[in-house]
């Protein structure tokens, strides 16, 4: 039983490759499936997910069920998403080239139709990203992008777009700017009766 625990029935070194060899895989796999895979996980989604994950563990734990060999690669997976992810952070031209660009998908009020179908997103979805920030209709967006990361990111036009505490407060200062001119004229009518 112990022995099935802590001894690692492969050799660490390989371990430790193989299990950066499926994550890069895995990388270059979402990165040439596009943004569209992580805008917003759906039922098919989440079904490639739970396969994929399964079908890429032997190869990273190849022929070694032990708990200390399972530990190695949770370990490797952890540190090596963390150099990439601050990788990414110092090194624009590596984000690029990892993540990619912003697509944009609405401009002036208009759909994209080149770009909704290399994304493969739907009307409907940005329909509903235009709901979720404040819009009403596409008709309301001045532009619209698919970021790398997946979210949908719209600007509304200026006119479509809420008030914004300056612009309340601002209104409040004009306001009583106007409450005190019509004291001051009430108050002078007065004063000529």
């Amino acid at each position: 039983m112990w022995h099935d625990l802590v001894i690692v029935q492969i050799p660490i070194v390989e371990k430790i490759l193989r299990t950066i060899a499926v994550y890069a895989l895995i990388l270059i796999l979402f990165r040439i499936a596009g943004k569209r895979g992580l805008a917003g996980l759906n039922t098919f989604d989440m079904v490639v997910i739970f396969l994929l994950s399964n079908v890429v563990q032997n190869a990273i734990i190849g022929n070694d069920n032990s708990l200390l060999g399972g530990a190695i690669g949770a370990v490797t997976l952890i540190a090596v998403n963390a150099a990439v992810t601050r990788w990414l952070a110092h090194d624009p031209r590596a984000a690029q080239l990892l993540e990619g660009t912003p697509t944009t998908v609405v401009r002036d009020g208009k759909l994209v139709p080149g770009a909704l179908r290399g994304l493969a997103l739907r009307a409907s979805e940005i329909e509903h990203a235009v709901r979720v920030q404040n819009g009403d209709t596409i008709r309301d967006v001045a532009v619209g992008r698919l970021e790398p990361d997946g979210q949908l990111v719209i600007t509304l036009k200026p006119a479509e777009q809420s008030a914004t505490r300056g612009d309340v407060e601002d209104l409040h200062r004009r306001l009583e700017a106007i409450e005190r001119l019509l004291t001051t004229l009430a108050a002078d009518r007065r004063g000529e009766d």
